[in-house]
């Protein structure tokens, strides 16, 4: 059986800064690639950043140079820098992680950008 639990979210005004984390556990071999998701009120989930197993990255068009994503191999474990937020960038942020028997989701951790 496989966890994944994201946390770190919370409101932050605009222009603040706030740090997702995502954690796995369980039957864990390897985890190849992982990624961050979000999914705001009235909208399709979409992706925003992914990282590879050799720390690649890709991201969402309205994110970059505001969010960056990393990971700790040794501890499973995927981490969103999120900075120079907008109100737009409210959603609920999810964990996806890709294993050799699937693909894992987390429950999701509210971020909302307000003043």
């Amino acid at each position: 059986q496989v966890h994944v639990v994201e946390s770190g979210g919370g409101l932050v005004q605009p222009g603040g800064s706030l740090r997702l984390s995502c954690a796995a556990s369980g039957s864990i071999f390897s985890i190849y690639t992982m990624g961050w998701y979000r999914e705001a009120p009235g909208k399709q989930r979409e992706l925003v950043a992914i990282i590879t197993s050799s720390s690649s990255t890709n991201y969402e068009d309205s994110v970059k140079g505001r969010f960056t994503i990393s990971r700790d191999n040794a501890k499973n474990t995927m981490y969103l820098q999120m900075n120079s937020l907008k109100p737009e960038d409210t959603a609920v942020y999810y964990c996806y992680i890709d294993l050799r028997n699937g693909g894992y989701w987390g429950q999701g951790t509210q971020v909302t950008v307000s003043s």
